[in-house]
């Protein structure tokens, strides 16, 4: 997962209240169950040391949500607070797995890697002759995102076989190409600026496939069809939800597989070298200072992953003791969990996170990472 949504609190001072609750749906009293939620959030906050105005901020952000349209599905929410606001205040498609209230030096962003591991948005493009439309869809539902308009003429072709015809036909042929391309543009675009994952093609089987010809390789290494859905107004369904559905889930478990098997190889992203893979904490610390992680790998519950290590307020400034960070100049360090260490450091430098839940599969103690060089020599 790409972890850009963390970047209003990626280097942002602490102390941090973070806040896991679930979201009440369709009772009559929903309301009070958050406002109680909310009210037990501030207590626990203000237990911990959490200061009066933050405590506020996050009751107040708790207690005044209501779920409607889209944010109906939701199941949880994610609130991150300091200094008495709220500065991030994101959706989680499923209930958090155990909600509870932190305060501590780092935002606890962990938790919301992994409910957010298996939402990868996919880009729905409504295709017909004429044009397309896009929506993106996620755990929260699907969104418009843009449309395209082809040339409408010439466009149906006649049932005669003349030579004027024929030119005719061959005119509305070209017409559905030219169209075509233009929609396989545009795609691209959407693609690059709404954060999808997959794309999914629904609509005419001819345009379709050719749209799908006509896209880059890199996106159309990522791209499926199904049969089912279409442009035209009512043409959505159970069974198209069902392929969104399953593309998103053939996607993520791909792309794990992939860097579990790039992990495993000690491969990385520059070759075949083994120390293109990093696991232990301080080893993962060194290469989180020098930039170098590519995907850093979490694995629920590891044994690594609540390790103690210091950190100050900047993303590079971690540490596994105390007066190492002293040493490179941080005068006040505080203590915090390696996974949350590990993964603010990754989102401000632009790495991505993968979740692995199967402890088997993962790398030992629950953290690893595949990494962009193997040494600060090598990249220079």
């Amino acid at each position: 997962m790409h972890l850009s949504l963390l970047q209003p609190i990626i280097d942002r001072p602490g102390p941090w209240a973070s806040v896991y609750a679930e979201v009440p749906h369709s009772t009559e009293d929903a309301a009070k169950q958050r406002e109680l939620s909310a009210d037990a959030a501030a207590r626990q906050l203000a237990e911990q040391g959490a200061d009066r105005a933050t405590c506020d901020a996050v009751r107040e952000a708790l207690a005044g949500f209501r779920a409607d349209g889209d944010s109906a599905a939701l199941a949880g929410r994610a609130v991150f607070a300091t200094d008495g606001e709220v500065v991030l205040d994101t959706p989680l498609a499923g209930r958090p797995a155990q909600p509870f209230a932190a305060w501590s030096p780092l935002p606890r962003i962990t938790p919301w890697a992994e409910a957010a591991a298996d939402n990868a948005g996919c880009l729905v493009v409504y295709v017909d002759r004429m044009g397309a439309n896009f929506e993106l869809h996620d755990d929260r539902g699907g969104a418009e995102a843009g449309k395209v308009d082809g040339v409408d003429w010439p466009i149906h072709r006649t049932a005669t076989a003349d030579w004027s015809e024929r030119h005719f036909q061959t005119a509305v042929e070209n017409t559905w190409e030219q169209n075509a391309g233009e929609i396989a543009e545009a795609a691209q675009r959407v693609f690059d600026s709404c954060g999808a994952k997959v794309m999914l093609l629904a609509g005419d089987p001819r345009e379709r496939r050719s749209v799908h010809d006509k896209l880059p390789e890199q996106l159309r290494a990522v791209t499926y069809e199904s049969d089912h859905g279409g442009r035209a107004a009512g043409s959505d369904s159970t069974a198209l939800a069902r392929d969104i559905a399953h593309v998103r889930a053939v996607h993520e478990r791909d792309h794990v597989a992939d860097v579990l098997d790039r992990f495993r190889a000690g491969a990385g992203v520059g070759g075949t070298d083994p120390a293109y893979a990093a696991t232990g904490v301080p080893a993962l610390v060194e290469a989180a200072r020098e930039h170098r992680i590519d995907t850093l790998i979490i694995s629920p519950g590891g044994a690594d992953a609540g390790r103690e290590v210091w950190v100050g307020p900047g993303a590079d400034q971690l540490a596994v003791r105390n007066s190492e960070l002293q040493y490179l100049g941080e005068t006040n360090p505080s203590a915090a969990r390696a996974d949350d260490a590990l993964l603010r450091s990754a989102a401000a430098n632009g790495a991505e996170a993968v979740v692995v839940r199967d402890p088997a599969e993962a790398p030992t103690g629950g953290l690893g990472a595949v990494l962009r060089w193997s040494t600060p020599t090598q990249h220079e």
